[in-house]
């Protein structure tokens, strides 16, 4: 009796199981590769520029050198956006120009006079270390489009910022000026958020005991060197080709005044602009009583120069 009920349940669920089973009509497009399409993506084959110099605006230029991804359709042309932001919301870039794709690679570049065009100012408008994110558009000879809003990222391993794929959706500009020989001179403070001087109080700056170097220890400590002795002086080191800030460990100031101990800048990063004669710094500090104290902004405008 038992084998009769099991050959008439086995019977019953093979018969449910092929009525089941589509034979007609639309099937899962993800069921199978071959239903899958095939994209396009730029190769990064190297870096030309990412920095616009304000002294040569018009003409300065940014950009990449890139190739097609050789598995990918074919790429008709790339369209160049640009934004104030690093923002992936398309509405606010502004495009520059169309570059066809013709050879094996090609480079896409921006001069500062395309950028103050696309987005609607004049490049005297353009100021130093102002950044600029550049968006590449692929158009494929099929018509189809691809960028940076509709390929994946996968917390940073996808074709969108993996490191194994090197690809080039995205490029940028940051606005410089070469450092000159020297920014010696007389400050006003913009902004010390380490608290040593008031907003509008004015220090002096000299040059460091090396090239390329200046000695800010007239603004930290500055004014409040009477409480507050240099232990040594607080050296920043720039960079002559793009102006841009760093600063080695320094032990640079005593406030056992107030039972903090020895100061030290531990690291510092940011700008000095000899052409504008700005001085912009974030300094990262730690006290001998209380430890990490976090990074702090120093911002002086010589007075000889009005600021862009």
């Amino acid at each position: 009796m038992k084998k009769i009920i099991y050959s008439i349940v086995f019977c019953s669920l093979l018969f449910a199981v092929s009525s089941c089973k589509k034979t007609d009509g639309p099937i899962n497009p993800l069921s199978s590769i071959n239903n899958f399409g095939v994209g396009s993506y730029l190769i990064l084959n190297k870096t030309i520029s990412e920095n616009f110099n304000l002294n040569s605006i018009a003409s300065s230029s940014v950009g990449v050198t890139v190739h097609q991804f050789s598995g990918g359709e074919a790429i008709d042309h790339v369209e160049i956006w640009a934004s104030a932001s690093s923002d992936y919301d398309s509405t606010k870039w502004r495009k520059v120009k169309s570059v066809p794709y013709e050879g094996d690679s090609i480079n896409l570049t921006v001069n500062g006079a395309e950028l103050a065009t696309a987005i609607g100012i004049s490049t005297d408008s353009i100021k130093p270390g102002a950044a600029y994110t550049f968006f590449n558009k692929i158009f494929t000879k099929s018509g189809k489009q691809y960028d940076v809003n509709n390929t994946g990222t996968n917390d940073g391993s996808g074709l969108n910022g993996g490191p194994n794929y090197n690809a080039s959706f995205v490029f940028t500009g940051l606005v410089i000026c070469p450092y000159t020989s020297s920014m010696a001179g007389t400050y006003t403070v913009i902004k010390d958020e380490w608290q040593d001087n008031e907003v509008g109080q004015t220090v002096v700056i000299t040059d460091g005991p090396e090239p390329n170097t200046l000695d800010i220890s007239g603004a930290w400590p500055g004014n409040s060197i009477a409480t507050l002795p240099i232990i040594n002086h607080l050296i920043i080191k720039i960079d002559p080709e793009t102006g841009v800030v760093s600063v080695d460990e320094t032990i640079f100031e005593d406030d056992t005044f107030y039972e903090s101990g020895a100061i030290t800048a531990t690291s510092g990063s940011g700008y000095a602009f000899s052409c504008t004669g700005k001085l912009q710094l974030s300094i990262v500090l730690s006290a001998e009583i209380g430890g990490d104290l976090g990074a702090y902004r120093l911002i002086l405008q010589k007075i000889e120069q009005a600021p862009l």
